[in-house]
């Protein structure tokens, strides 16, 4: 895939940490160029220390509109996107009719990730590829995560219709969602660590292997989800949770 990826372009949001940091290292090393976006550095220190000129960090919350206009200026200077990953997330534990819960996660996993399309979208190449970020929570009940899975299930339906808009343009949209992933998601929502173990034990016991998956292998399907060996897929949601959902 380095042939492939060499030279081009891609943006991804929520990059310091995670799938997005995770992915912003693959496409490196695949010899990609990469605008990663962020509100602090994180793993990315890392990174921009191996791969100077072909790193680029823009510090930003993709729920401000001014740091939303401040990463497309800066992706207009270094040429065409065209890769486009909105991983950029935010969880909180709540009932379900707290809307200002609901919002909060909106404001970052819906809102945050669409407005970053919008933003980008006259910059975007032809055959560009964007794949957003699901969860295979989309799938399933849990209680207390109803705002997040809602904005989820509603991105979804975003990326469908989004994806007929933007095939005459020859750029593909898409979804991939992964299921339980070692990432700071379960720390974030503020369980102790007791409760934490219990949860972690009883997701464990869905999983086919048995285990929790790796941010790379997520961001691993993603990449293939970017690559012209995906190019016939367009409006698709990509389900990788170890077969959490089968059960």
């Amino acid at each position: 895939m380095k042939i492939e990826m060499e030279n081009r372009l891609a943006v991804v949001t929520g990059a310091s940490s995670g799938i997005g940091l995770a992915l912003c290292r693959l496409l490196l090393q695949a010899g990609g160029r990469v605008l990663a976006f962020s509100r602090t550095r994180g793993g990315l220190a890392e990174l921009l220390a191996v791969y100077p000129e072909q790193l680029v960090w823009q510090a930003g919350d993709v729920t401000s509109a001014e740091d939303l206009q401040g990463l497309a200026q800066r992706a207009a200077a270094l040429g065409p996107v065209d890769i486009l990953v909105p991983c950029a997330g935010h969880v909180e534990l709540a009932s379900a009719l707290d809307l200002a819960a609901q919002d909060r996660q909106w404001a970052t996993n819906g809102a945050g990730a669409l407005n970053t399309l919008a933003v980008l979208a006259n910059q975007l190449s032809p055959q560009a590829s964007v794949v957003f970020l699901g969860s295979f929570l989309a799938r399933c009940t849990f209680s207390g995560l109803a705002g997040y899975i809602a904005g989820k299930s509603a991105l979804a339906a975003q990326v469908r219709n989004l994806a007929v808009e933007f095939a005459p343009l020859q750029v593909r949209i898409n979804m991939v969602s992964p299921g339980p992933t070692a990432t700071g998601f379960w720390e974030r929502l503020g369980l102790h660590d007791d409760d934490l173990d219990r949860l972690a034990e009883q997701v464990g016991r869905r999983l086919l292997p048995g285990h929790f998956l790796d941010a790379t292998q997520v961001a691993k399907v993603i990449l293939f989800q970017l690559s012209e060996g995906a190019r016939g897929v367009y409006g698709q949601d990509w389900v990788v949770d170890n077969g959490y959902t089968l059960g």
